[in-house]
């Protein structure tokens, strides 16, 4: 079993920062891409950023210039620097995985559970 467990969040006034991490673990035998999204009250989970193998990355229009996503691959993880935060970054993040198991071809999709960020003076 697969599990990808994230820390780093809480409360920040806007404009401050915050460091989202996130390590999987389990029986792995390669993590290939890995991400982070958000989900808003109300609102679909969407993509924040995501870093492919290597140091590939795609960024949210509304995210790019202010956080930056790199992964220790030794580790399993994933981290998420969030900088200059405005009160619509406030959501639930997940960690995502894609993750090849021993003995399979193709990777499957694990989440972690999500951390709270609240931007608010």
């Amino acid at each position: 079993q697969v599990q990808l467990v994230e820390s780093g969040g809480g409360l920040v006034q806007p404009g401050g920062s915050l460091r989202l991490f996130c390590a999987a673990s389990g029986n792995i035998f390669r993590v290939d891409a890995m991400g982070w999204y958000r989900q808003a009250p109300g609102e679909q989970r969407e993509l924040v950023a995501r870093i492919l193998v290597g140091t590939n990355t795609d960024y949210s229009d509304s995210v790019k210039g202010r956080f930056t996503i790199s992964r220790d691959n030794a580790k399993n993880s994933v981290y998420l620097e969030m900088n200059s935060l405005k009160p619509e970054d406030t959501a639930v993040y997940y960690c995502n995985a894609l993750v090849v198991l021993p003995g399979s071809i193709y990777g499957r999709n694990y989440w972690g559970k999500g951390t709270l960020v609240t931007v608010s003076s």
